[in-house]
């Protein structure tokens, strides 16, 4: 399944791409599409099989799936 994660801050943007790459996951980062609010403005694109709860990490705002265009809220930071 495709997602996008957003995040707090730049830096926890940037540790979380690392930590997917250690996972031999691609995590693109991206400008945040406009139909999607986000506190620093950089969004990771990645695709993902397994259970989305065990990649959520401190740094996310949120994660949404990534379907037909839409964006479909998933998870956000408090709320899981």
């Amino acid at each position: 399944m495709e997602y996008l994660a957003t995040f707090f801050t730049h830096s926890g943007a940037i540790k979380y791409q690392r930590h997917m790459r250690g996972l031999k996951v691609n995590a693109e980062l991206m400008p945040v599409p406009r139909k999607v609010s986000s506190n620093c403005g950089i969004a990771a694109r990645f695709v993902f099989d397994g259970d989305i709860k065990t990649v959520i990490s401190d740094d996310i705002e949120q994660v949404l799936t990534i379907k037909d265009r839409e964006y479909i809220l998933i998870y956000k930071a408090g709320e899981l």
